[in-house]
C-alpha cells in the first residue's frame, strides 16, 4: 500500500469512528430495558400519566432521573387501569401530552428548568387549566425568580433563589396528616437532598403541607412553613399537583413508605381514587439497582499515524 493510500485509509478509520462515538454521545442515557419511550396506553379508557425524565447524566443513584421514573411507572401501573407513559427531556409526539390525568415532572431546575424553554410553560398551563394534574419532583420546584408567581399558581409554592435554602440530611417521618396522599403511608427513613424554605402562594390557599423536615445544623427558619418539603395544592383551576423537593438518590425507593407517598400523590393529582390503606407498591428492593441508568461511554480517541 502506498503512503498515500495508507494516510487515506487512516483518516477514514478516524472519521468512522469520529462519527459513532458523536452518534453514541447524542443519543444520551436510554430507557432500562423492556421500557419504551413515548408508547401510548393501548386501552384509550386508561388514566394516561405522563411521566418526563431529564436524559442529562449526574452520576448512578443521585439525580437518576431516568431511573426514578422507571420505578414510578412501575409503582402507578400497579393500579388498575392507570397508563404510564415516558419521554425524556421532553415529548417528542405530540400525541403524548394529549388526554393526559396528570404529568410527572422530573429534571433538573433553576436557570436550566425545562419548563423555560420554548412554549412548554404555555403548554402546560393550558393543560392545567383543563384540569390535569401536576407533579413536581426535586429540582423541578427551583425556579428562577422572576418565574415564581407564575409558577406557583401550578405548584402553589417554589424553591427561590437567595431567599430558599438546601442541604442534605437524614431524617425519619413517623407522623403524618389526614390526606389522600398520606393513606397507607408508613414510617420512613431517608438520606436527601431537600430543598427548603420555599415561598408560598399567599395565604398558603390550598396548599397542604405532608412532610416537614429540620435542617439539623440549626439554620434558623424565617417562617411557620419553611420546613415544608412536601405538599398538595388544590389549585384555583380545580386541577391538583403534589410537590416534593426531595428524591434526591435512588436508595430511598427501598422505604415502602417512601414509596407509597410519591405514588400517592401522583395518582391523587390524576383524580383517581386512592384506597385506605393507599396504592400498592410492590417493589423488591434487590432489584432497585436494575433501574440505574449506567454511565455513558466516554468517546475513544483514534491516534491517526503519520506518515513515514
Amino acid at each position: 500500500m502506498s503512503r498515500i493510500s495508507l494516510f487515506l485509509a487512516n483518516c477514514m478509520v478516524a472519521l468512522v469512528a469520529g462519527f459513532w462515538a458523536s452518534e453514541a454521545a447524542a443519543q444520551g442515557p436510554k430507557l432500562p430495558a423492556g421500557y419504551g419511550l413515548e408508547e401510548q396506553p393501548k386501552d384509550a379508557k386508561a388514566a394516561k400519566i405522563v411521566f418526563i425524565a431529564g436524559s442529562n447524566y449526574f452520576k448512578a443513584g443521585e439525580h437518576d432521573y431516568i431511573a426514578a421514573v422507571a420505578v414510578l411507572a412501575d409503582l402507578a401501573k400497579q393500579t388498575p387501569n392507570v397508563a404510564p407513559v415516558i419521554a425524556l427531556d421532553w415529548p417528542k409526539d405530540p400525541k403524548t401530552l394529549e388526554g393526559a390525568r396528570s404529568v410527572v415532572f422530573f429534571f433538573d431546575g433553576g436557570d436550566k428548568h425545562g419548563l423555560l424553554k420554548g412554549d412548554r410553560l404555555a403548554t402546560i398551563k393550558k393543560l392545567a387549566e383543563g384540569g390535569t394534574g401536576l407533579v413536581f419532583f426535586h429540582q423541578t420546584v427551583d425556579v428562577p425568580k422572576d418565574f415564581g408567581e407564575r409558577f406557583r399558581e401550578l405548584a402553589g409554592g417554589a424553591y427561590e433563589k437567595g431567599f430558599s435554602q438546601r442541604a442534605h440530611w437524614i431524617d425519619t417521618f413517623k407522623i403524618f396528616p389526614d390526606h389522600p396522599i398520606t393513606r397507607g403511608v408508613t414510617q420512613f427513613k431517608i438520606d436527601d437532598g431537600w430543598l427548603y424554605q420555599s415561598r408560598f402562594v399567599p395565604g398558603m390557599k390550598g396548599v397542604t403541607p405532608l412532610l416537614r423536615t429540620t435542617n439539623p445544623k440549626g439554620a434558623k427558619l424565617k417562617g411557620e412553613t419553611d420546613d415544608v418539603v412536601a405538599w398538595a395544592y388544590d389549585r384555583a383551576d380545580g386541577g391538583r399537583t403534589f410537590s416534593f423537593t426531595g428524591a434526591h438518590l435512588h436508595a430511598s425507593f427501598a422505604e415502602e413508605g417512601y414509596c407509597r407517598l410519591l405514588n400517592n400523590g401522583i395518582l391523587w393529582t390524576a383524580k383517581i381514587d386512592l384506597p385506605t390503606a393507599g396504592a400498592p407498591v410492590a417493589l423488591e428492593s434487590d432489584r432497585l439497582s436494575q433501574y440505574l441508568t449506567p454511565a455513558p461511554a466516554k468517546a475513544k480517541k483514534t491516534p491517526s499515524k503519520e506518515m513515514p
